[in-house]
């Protein structure tokens, strides 16, 4: 007898996911696309919202503290006294995307949890890495060593790394998305506290 957490046809799971109004893969790298610099959690709670998934930015709070989403980081906006805002890695859309699929096959809160808990410090880590590299070389082009000219050229050279940079996280964010359905589908037995306490 089949577990509803049990692996299905990437067809089936495709058709589950559009009928829970879950994103696909084609939506989920464009919206990866569109947010390189990160989204803000009303952009993140509206694009769910509009396709008539239940999720708010308390529950986004919940799933920061529980571990499954990563803490916002504070930006500065462009403009004089326009303060900062906190935005999350675009990855994040994938992440929540993935757990409402996962609640869909009623797997409990623990099993969620584990089954995101594999790589996560070691992405985290490469994230925060290639993200403070980057900030130390736009840092050293704003020195005056450099002149306008090379500035230019060194500041588009930092704005294709930031590009790599991202495709690199997302890539290996998709590799442990993958991994993560698939020890979350193979989990055996009920734990305490069903996934719609997610909610």
């Amino acid at each position: 007898m089949k577990r509803n957490g049990d692996m299905a046809s990437p067809a089936t799971q495709m058709g589950a996911m559009r009928a829970a109004g879950l994103l696909d893969e084609d939506e989920l790298v464009d919206i990866e696309g569109r947010f390189p610099r990160g989204i803000s959690s009303r952009e993140i709670v509206d694009m769910f919202a509009s396709r008539g998934v239940r999720f708010s930015e308390a529950t986004l709070r919940k799933y920061v503290q529980l571990g499954l989403l990563p803490r916002s980081v504070r930006v500065g906006r462009k403009g004089k006294h326009c303060g900062s805002r906190g935005l999350y890695p675009a990855g994040v859309v994938r992440r929540v995307n993935q757990v409402k699929a996962m609640m869909a096959r009623n797997l409990t809160i623990e099993e969620i949890q584990r089954s995101f808990a594999r790589f996560k410090e070691e992405i985290e880590g490469v994230s925060k890495g290639l993200r403070d590299l980057i900030a130390g070389f736009e840092r050293e082009a704003k020195g005056p060593a450099l002149s306008p000219q090379r500035r230019q050229e060194i500041e588009r050279e930092i704005e294709a790394a930031k590009h790599a940079a991202g495709e690199l996280v997302r890539r290996i964010s998709g590799l442990e998305a993958s991994f993560s359905s698939q020890a979350a589908a193979a989990a055996a037995g009920t734990a305490a506290g069903g996934g719609s306490d997610l909610y």
